[in-house]
């Protein structure tokens, strides 16, 4: 296992800079086809927790190159991005300088588990940063860190791995599907309350073929990908936000506990 802050900092050197930075943020290793579509599903399900920009005070958790910063400013929003690889954070910086909301951004070289900015943010967005962390101690840390970080009326917004049920099939040495109770024990744990919980992803066909795809040589590799994304992608954007319960992905509108926004 490589220590996350190299991996994600060897990660950015091969990727950040290439198209849209997807192979950085996304899935390793994977076509751009496959990234984009990856990439659309979960703009789609975030798109109701980002509408409201203008004058919000933004934490970008896991900015990588600062796709949803950037987003987010060009509404109006004042972000606040982090991340552990210095790359990401330097590429994050030109992208928004390069669409003209650099000065709407500010990009931080930061651990989440450390992370004290000593502000409020009315928004905190975390999107597949959870599943990388795959120490216990350290995933309540990164939850506390966020929490503490919420103003008393803002809300965090989580998209993670997180089936109903435990499948250790597509599980890495630096990725961990948990099931979706835990995630709701863990933030019970940490002092927040579940708003509202929706899906992302809910085709079968990307999971069923993830566990497969090692053995197959890089003609079939591609062929199988373009066929599941292919069929998933009109499943997807369909239904992904209302098929909860058989989504891969969800996401998960939080606040402090005991405070209604």
């Amino acid at each position: 296992m490589m220590e996350p802050a190299l991996y994600w900092e060897e990660r950015a050197r091969r990727f950040a800079g290439r198209g849209a930075g997807l192979a950085a943020v996304c899935s390793y290793g994977m076509p751009a086809f496959y990234n984009r579509t990856i990439h659309l599903c979960q703009r789609l399900a975030l798109a109701p927790w980002l509408r409201r920009a203008p004058g919000l005070r933004v934490l970008d958790v896991g900015c990588g190159v600062g796709r949803w910063s950037r987003l987010l400013a060009g509404r109006g929003a004042r972000v606040t991005g982090i991340d552990l690889s210095p790359t990401m954070i330097d590429e994050a910086r030109r992208r928004a300088a390069a669409q003209g909301v650099g000065n709407a951004c500010r990009f931080l070289v930061a651990d989440l588990a450390t992370l004290a900015t000593g502000e409020e943010f009315d928004l905190v967005l975390s999107v597949t940063v959870l599943q990388h962390i795959l120490d216990p101690a350290a995933l309540r840390a990164a939850l506390e860190r966020m929490a503490q970080h919420l103003a008393p009326d803002g809300v965090l917004i989580l998209l993670e791995a997180a089936p109903e049920r435990r499948v250790e099939d597509c599980d890495t040495a630096i990725f961990r599907a948990r099931p979706r109770a835990s995630y709701l024990q863990i933030f019970r744990e940490c002092g927040l309350e579940l708003r509202a919980i929706t899906g992302v992803d809910p085709a079968p066909f990307r999971t069923w073929l993830l566990p497969h795809l090692p053995r197959l040589s890089p003609r079939v590799r591609l062929a199988a990908l373009a066929a599941v994304t292919t069929l998933s992608l009109p499943i997807d954007v369909l239904f992904g936000r209302r098929a909860v319960r058989s989504s891969w992905h969800a996401v998960f509108a939080l606040s402090r506990a005991g405070i209604k926004p």
